[in-house]
């Protein structure tokens, strides 16, 4: 048997071990996360330097973005910044 003090530190080094490995699955599934912005969020257009109310309006014409240039389905936030600078520049030319 582990003297108290040992018990303590035992203890208290697998709760802290629990909780940063749930910490850390919550955060990758978040950060892994493949769905859309949520309806209302505001996404920053870096390169036009303004902003756009993300809606379902706005995934909307980010599906027709994909089906015009044959690409893959998937969400915009699961989309590398590139493909994201990409579609901003076709929005802009595609306005409603």
């Amino acid at each position: 048997m582990l003297p108290k003090n040992r018990m303590a530190l035992s203890l208290g080094s697998m709760a802290w071990c629990v909780t940063a490995a749930l910490a850390f699955s919550l955060l990758t599934a978040a950060c892994n996360s493949s769905a859309p912005p949520a309806s209302g969020t505001v996404v920053v257009d870096e390169e036009h330097h303004d902003s756009h109310h993300w809606d379902e309006h706005e995934n909307s014409a980010w599906h027709r973005f994909l089906a015009e240039k044959h690409a893959q389905d998937h969400e915009y936030a699961a989309a590398q910044k590139q493909e994201q600078s990409e579609y901003w520049n076709w929005r802009h030319s595609h306005p409603d």
